[in-house]
C-alpha cells in the first residue's frame, strides 16, 4: 500500500501550486488525497505577474473536488503535508479543524511542504519559530513576526519543512521535497 500525501487548500488556492504536487506525487507513487473545510468542488485561481502591476494579478483557474474534509482528517494515516497558496490559507487558518491538522505534523516531526502564501497557515500553529523559511517575498515581514529567518530563495529545507516562494519554484520546491519524504517515507 502506498504511503498517503495530504494536500490541505480551498477555494481561491493557486491552481498550479495544488495541481503540481498533487501531480507530482502520484507520479512517484505516493497515494494523495485533498483536503477542505468540506468536500465539493474547489474554484482554484491562477496567479500571474504582468507588466505595469505592482503585485500579481488573480483571474479564474481550474476546479477540482475535495476528497474530504478537515472534520474527517486523521493526519495519523499520511506520511507528509502539503500546503499550497493563493489566497486560502489567509481564510483557512483560522479553521481550527485544520490547525489541528497542520500541529500534528509538525509534533510528530513529519514532512510538510508549503509555499507562496502557505506559511501563513503554519505561522498560526506556530510552526515557524527558530527556523528558515522562504515564502512569497511579500510575506517575509509576517515570517519574521512568525519566529523564522527569512531567505528569499527557490526552495528552503529546514529539517523535514520545505518551502518555496511561489509556482514559478515548483521543480526546485518538489526536487527538495521529494528528497525529504523518500528518506522519510520512501514507496516500495
Amino acid at each position: 500500500m502506498a504511503p498517503k500525501i495530504l494536500i490541505v487548500t480551498g477555494d481561491a488556492a493557486e491552481s498550479l501550486e495544488v495541481l503540481y504536487p498533487y501531480q507530482r506525487l502520484r507520479e512517484e507513487g505516493y497515494e494523495v488525497h485533498i483536503a477542505a473545510p468540506e468536500v465539493k468542488t474547489l474554484r482554484f485561481v491562477v496567479h500571474d505577474f504582468e507588466p505595469g502591476f505592482d503585485t500579481y494579478t488573480e483571474k479564474p483557474g481550474y476546479t477540482w473536488p475535495a476528497d474530504v474534509a478537515f472534520s474527517e482528517v486523521d493526519p495519523g494515516q499520511y506520511a507528509a503535508l502539503v500546503i499550497p497558496g493563493g489566497r486560502a490559507p489567509e481564510y483557512l487558518r483560522g479553521d481550527p479543524e485544520l490547525r489541528k491538522i497542520v500541529k500534528s505534523f509538525f509534533d510528530t516531526d513529519k514532512p510538510v511542504a508549503q509555499i507562496c502564501h502557505g506559511p501563513l497557515l503554519t505561522a498560526s500553529v506556530d510552526g515557524l519559530r527558530g527556523r528558515r523559511v522562504t515564502s512569497y517575498p511579500a510575506l517575509e515581514p509576517d515570517m519574521q513576526a512568525a519566529g523564522a529567518t527569512f531567505q528569499d530563495a527557490e526552495a528552503v529545507v529546514d529539517g523535514t519543512l520545505v518551502s518555496a516562494r511561489a509556482w514559478p519554484d515548483h521543480s526546485a520546491w518538489m526536487r527538495e521535497f521529494l528528497t525529504v519524504l523518500r528518506a522519510k517515507t520512501p514507496v516500495v
